[in-house]
């Protein structure tokens, strides 16, 4: 049986366990806020410009896929596919790494299956950590998150140039992206968005009829599409970086509340063994006074 001045140190240390969690979870509730409302903010947009690339999609159905762009059409092949991870830079968030994680194994392996090459471009450490131990000979790249702070377009720009860079060179012939879409502080749902060739089955919205609104371009359509597709694929980006923020702050903050509850209850748990303990302890001591004193 432990002795009491040890209950009374586990009692002290899970007591400030509990400060630490419920502060961590005072911080996430704040940050919360703000991410969500940008996430929230960034979805319209973003949302708009997929329908609108995915209507000039629609429209280039019939056209030789060598005649059109990289990023709306592909390479014509479907063998090397690229797949960006968003991950968090830390810990102590639930599942939501561990989620994300999970869906791109399952498609690693799904694509591996069918006789495809995979490659991995991370974004996270951690994410970056797991799957480099896993498959070191797949990541092309490992680039860092936004370490909690806000998240800044230059990182989906830069992410978005790696892509058109290794697309151009030949390297890749699709991409993907996964990443967790922000739909409550309960809950975050890994999503796999196709981002190389565009995809049209997800607009629903998209009319590819034959009385669909023919467009004319000004200027040209190679110049129009040269500089709408890069800014379209680094918008689809930075939204999914935006959703990954909000829901990681979601999943620490409901992690550290659970994490305070658990520790409140083995407070009390410990409080009651230690009350028991000394009781248990005072008793013998009585027991021992009484018997001596019946001895002399």
């Amino acid at each position: 049986m432990p002795s009491l001045k040890e209950l009374r140190g586990r009692i002290t240390g899970v007591k400030s366990t509990r400060k630490i969690t419920n502060a961590m979870k005072m911080v996430a509730a704040s940050k919360l806020r703000r991410a969500q409302s940008q996430a929230e903010a960034a979805r319209p947009y973003a949302e708009a410009m997929g329908r609108m690339m995915a209507e000039l999609a629609a429209a280039s159905r019939g056209s030789d896929v060598s005649s059109l762009p990289k990023l709306l059409g592909g390479t014509g092949k479907d063998q090397v596919h690229l797949v960006v991870i968003l991950t968090s830079d830390r810990g102590l968030a639930g599942g939501f790494n561990a989620n994300i994680v999970r869906s791109a194994r399952q498609l690693i392996r799904t694509l591996q299956d069918e006789g495809r090459t995979v490659r991995l471009l991370p974004v996270g450490r951690k994410g970056a950590d797991i799957l480099a131990k896993e498959y070191p000979d797949l990541v092309v790249e490992r680039v860092a998150g936004t370490e909690g702070r806000d998240v800044g377009f230059d990182k989906a720009e830069y992410v978005g140039k790696k892509i058109v860079s290794m697309l151009e060179a030949g390297e890749i012939d699709r991409c993907t992206l996964i990443y967790n879409r922000f739909v409550n502080a309960m809950s975050q749902i890994a999503i796999q968005l196709p981002l190389v060739p565009l995809s049209v089955a997800e607009n629903d919205n998209v009319d590819t009829s034959a009385d669909a609104a023919q467009y004319e371009f000004e200027p040209d359509e190679a110049t129009l599409l040269a500089n709408l597709l890069p800014r379209n694929l680094q918008v689809q980006i930075f939204s999914a970086l935006l959703e990954s923020a909000a829901g990681e702050q979601g999943a620490r903050m409901t992690a550290m509340d659970n994490a305070s509850r658990n520790a409140s209850k083995a407070i009390d748990r410990l409080s009651q063994k230690y009350n028991r303990t000394r009781q248990a302890n005072i008793t013998n001591e009585l027991i021992e006074i009484i018997s001596g004193a019946e001895a002399v």
